[in-house]
């Protein structure tokens, strides 16, 4: 997938990232999409990394999400245990 891919991957992975991350997150839900951004390039980048996602995976790909959203997790889980707190 592209960047742009990527970035539409992003909004909704991070939605859901926060559907699934309890708590209340600082900064709001446009802080926690463009988190979610973050992370479903992270959740590429690993999946690409181990040699399970590659440029010819679809966008709707189960791999793809599952790395899109356990990246957005991953980065939510960052930015509330060292971020968040010193803001």
């Amino acid at each position: 997938m592209g960047i742009l891919s990527w970035i539409i991957f992003g909004l909704i992975a991070g939605a859901i990232a926060k559907l699934i991350m309890p708590g209340k997150d600082p900064g709001g839900w446009i802080v926690t999409i463009l988190l979610g951004i973050a992370g479903a390039f992270i959740g590429g980048f690993i999946g690409r990394a181990l040699g399970l996602l590659d440029e010819t995976t679809s966008f709707w790909s189960p791999a793809d999400w599952i790395f899109a959203i356990l990246g957005g997790l991953l980065i939510l889980f960052i930015w509330k245990k060292l971020i968040a707190p010193k803001i």
